[in-house]
């Protein structure tokens, strides 16, 4: 059986899954689900993740949603090359820096929270985007902290691809669409820029996507 993700090109959780299977040269197939036309609501998709949320990897019959625990199974069940150091304290440091983009920053700036704010709260354009901008700008701040801790090489982790550079590079992508300033953060910049020179990450940028618009945000 073929393995599928369900993800939509400007999804920064499909990106992260999408970087891990480039990287560990898994085949697999996309099947876009168009979050701007509300597809992620459809009878269809419901009955693939009841959360109508994006990405969901199917492999073999099981489903699994949840972008951080997508890239753990995908570690598991392709090991090589690891997205985890082998001690416990190098995978902790990992995992916290993943979790500073994948879940204090990104939930807060996802569409459905971005449109309730505007539906329920009132809250116009500009303020919203000052809204995504504000928790872009404390993460990326947060990043650059713990970058500068001696253990960073090329990479977030030494010199080595991690976890924790799928994380940043996607905090990094969804930052520049909406704007944001980067400049105070030489060492997350360096790095990501480093990233984008190999082809797992170019090739998995949302802007290279089917449905993304032909110009850069």
């Amino acid at each position: 059986m073929p393995l599928v993700l369900y993800g939509y090109w400007r999804s920064l959780a499909s990106y992260r899954v999408r970087i891990a299977l480039n990287l560990k040269a898994v085949a697999y197939r996309e099947e876009m689900v168009d979050l701007s036309q509300g597809e992620q609501f459809s009878p269809e998709y419901s009955s693939v993740n009841p959360q109508n949320v994006v990405p969901v990897l199917e492999h073999d019959g099981l489903r699994v949603s949840q972008s951080l625990a997508i890239l753990e199974y995908i570690d598991d069940i392709w090991p090589q090359p690891p997205l985890l150091p082998a001690n416990a304290a190098g995978k902790a440091r990992v995992r916290s820096l993943a979790q500073i983009a994948i879940a204090d920053v990104h939930p807060l700036i996802v569409p459905r929270v971005r449109d309730f704010l505007e539906r329920e709260c009132g809250v116009d354009e500009a303020n919203r985007l000052k809204w995504v901008r504000h928790w872009f700008d404390k993460g990326t701040q947060a990043l650059e902290a713990r970058l500068a801790d001696g253990q960073a090489g090329l990479f977030c982790h030494g010199d080595e691809i991690s976890l924790a550079d799928l994380a940043l590079a996607s905090h990094v992508a969804g930052a520049r669409l909406f704007s944001c300033d980067l400049t105070r953060a030489p060492r997350l910049t360096g790095i990501i820029d480093r990233c984008m020179k190999l082809e797992a990450f170019a090739r998995a940028h949302p802007l290279a996507q089917p449905g993304a618009p032909s110009t850069t945000a």
